[in-house]
């Protein structure tokens, strides 16, 4: 897509303001009723969400942007405690007094002002509903033999917007809760090893659950061209390759 183009959705999407307009990310829209959905792909696991007023922030981290100027949040989102998802300054820059900040127990730890949600809760919060599901490792582990992820340390959450509902898988791999997702509209699934998941492990997780709409996010330096090639014969979903920085 041209840069300006770029730069005119933005403007009238509501991502540009005169307070970051120096900052130029990738964007999309998923259409809902009455109004739609907006994602800002900020940088690897960070992204933003404009949802008729309301400004969701997924995993906000300052290496990726400059907080400071970014919109104040009404929710923001933590998958779990590792620092390229969790970065207790740039939270602090988009809070508001009402924001919403929801974590897991470890990130708690360190901002006991927020809302807990293990895998399994489910909250409605500023009309936006969350469930929060289980992100995890089953095969790629330490040397010591802990998984990158312990299963319960963090979270996936699914976001239901304007009758649409958005998969935000955090750091995991193809794992077996997958299968009981359905109806998601949108999906972002991590690929980068040895943390997440490999495009070959993408591919099953998007059969096991059907997504209308993959982003791969998360991915480093992986190809993610691969992806495309092995999803070529799932005609029913539309993968789509943004820039993260």
């Amino acid at each position: 897509m041209p840069a300006i183009i770029v730069l005119m959705l933005f403007f009238l999407l509501g991502f540009a303001s005169s307070s970051y307009s120096e900052d130029v990310f990738e964007s999309d829209t998923i259409s809902t009723s009455p109004v739609r959905i907006s994602i800002g792909f900020i940088g690897h696991a960070t992204l933003m969400f404009h949802y008729g007023d309301r400004v969701i922030h997924i995993d906000p981290v300052s290496r990726y942007a400059d907080y400071s100027k970014m919109p104040k949040a009404d929710v923001i989102l933590v998958t779990h405690h590792h620092g390229d998802h969790f970065d207790k300054k740039a939270i602090e820059q988009i809070m508001k007094p009402d924001t919403s900040l929801i974590l897991t127990e470890t990130c708690a730890r360190d901002i006991p002002s927020g809302l807990v949600m293990k895998n399994g809760d489910k909250k409605t919060i500023k009309g936006i509903d969350i469930e929060s599901v289980p992100a995890y490792n089953i095969v790629h582990k330490r040397d010591s033999g802990e998984p990158f992820h312990p299963r319960g340390a963090g979270n996936g959450y699914v976001l239901t917007m304007g009758g649409k509902k958005i998969y935000i898988a955090g750091d995991t791999e193809n794992i077996p809760e997958m299968n009981s997702l359905s109806g998601i509209d949108c999906a972002f699934l991590p690929m980068n090893l040895p943390y997440t998941m490999t495009p070959e492990m993408v591919a099953k997780a998007v059969r096991m659950f059907h997504p209308r709409i993959l982003y791969p996010y998360h991915y480093g330096d992986t190809n993610v061209r691969e992806l495309v090639t092995l999803l070529k014969d799932q005609k029913d979903c539309d993968v789509r390759i943004r820039k993260m920085q």
